[in-house]
């Protein structure tokens, strides 16, 4: 990874760029009446949806590689060998989970650095790390399952819109509070405003249990779908490579 920045600079550049933009553009979006948050920056307000962003972005990486092996045979060469059929994805998962895990450490201490406060301390900060690594293996399962069924970088990489699409329209960087029309209505039922809402409630109110909980439950029925359908089609390309 060390070696290829192309495939993990842009997602923490882009991340950056949109919450110091955001930052400086809706500062004054914290006095609207009805804003959830008052009493804090902007800034502080997007730290959990810019890290959540940020390793969305990156979650693809895994199954780009992925794709990238089956195109150039790398695949058919490691089927052939004595190696575990189950670790050829846990493997690929557990690669989105450690830089996941990487991401959002470089993102919080970024945020941080640049004045973002995190009211819950060293537990919040924890608690969003988790959240976000294991968000990068939901999002990544499913990856892996079109890089599986299709065997082209190409089709996995068309997946990206599709995750910036999802990010935007959910309460990353506005209170769905505050949302009104078919915007509104589809935020408050997007995945992610489920996940991003009490994340973003430890890092600015105080850890709680119940935050996590809520966060960390959703994230796990996401990746439990993503993983069974990520075996299914597993299974499936070892059907065919018989």
């Amino acid at each position: 990874m060390l070696r290829q920045p192309q495939s993990w600079a842009p997602g923490l550049f882009f991340p950056l760029l949109l919450a110091a933009v955001y930052a400086s553009q809706f500062s004054r979006a914290v006095t609207i009446e009805g804003f959830p948050f008052p009493n804090v920056s902007f800034l502080d307000f997007v730290l959990p949806a810019c890290v959540i962003q940020g390793v969305l972005f990156g979650s693809t990486n895994s199954a780009s590689d992925l794709a990238a092996d089956i195109e150039n045979s790398f695949m058919d060469r490691l089927l052939v060998s004595p190696v575990s059929r189950g670790s050829i994805l846990l493997s690929r998962l557990a690669s989105a989970f450690i830089y996941g895990v990487a991401q959002a450490a470089v993102l919080i201490s970024i945020f941080v650095l640049f004045g973002a406060n995190i009211a819950g301390g060293f537990s919040s900060i924890i608690s969003i790390v988790l959240i976000a690594a294991m968000l990068s293996v939901s999002m990544g399962s499913f990856g892996i399952a079109v890089a599986l069924r299709t065997g082209s970088q190409e089709v996995v990489q068309s997946t990206f819109p599709l995750i910036f699409v999802a990010v935007f329209v959910s309460s990353a960087f506005f209170p769905v509070q505050l949302m009104e029309g078919w915007y509104g209505a589809i935020a408050r039922k997007n995945p992610l405003t489920w996940v991003i809402d009490p994340t973003r409630r430890m890092a600015i109110e105080g850890f709680s249990w119940a935050d996590f909980g809520q966060s960390l439950g959703i994230v796990l029925v996401i990746a439990s779908i993503g993983i069974l359908i990520s075996i299914r089609q597993l299974r499936r390309r070892l059907v065919r490579a018989q």
